[in-house]
């Protein structure tokens, strides 16, 4: 089934898993003042894929393959910009884990 769905943008999706059932987003038109409503597919694709497209997005912002001309060098600067993007993000989560860790024990000495 392909569908077709308008929020900001057009969002195009093929889809074999779900039907056309719609379900209630929880906003309002600003125009009408009814209820939007949108596939139980996109639904179930927004709830379910955050991390990868939060990491597609935060590639696009600083991508580094705009200036390149050749295919070999813009495939391996975009898989070192990915590498970037994941040491960048696996440093702010261990951290985060660290400092909590060792707040937890400092707070349970005293």
């Amino acid at each position: 089934m392909v569908q077709v769905w308008k929020d900001k943008r057009l969002v195009q999706m093929i889809n074999t898993i779900h039907d056309t059932t719609t379900v209630n987003t929880g906003r309002k038109e600003k125009k009408t003042n009814m209820e939007m409503k949108m596939s139980f597919a996109i639904d179930q694709y927004s709830k379910f894929m955050k991390g990868i497209d939060k990491a597609d997005q935060y590639v696009s912002y600083y991508s580094v393959l705009t200036k390149t001309v050749k295919c070999l060098k813009k495939v391996v600067l975009y898989l070192l910009n990915c590498a970037l993007f994941n040491a960048i993000f696996w440093y702010w989560t261990l951290t985060a884990i660290l400092l909590y860790e060792v707040s937890a024990v400092l707070g349970s000495g005293a």
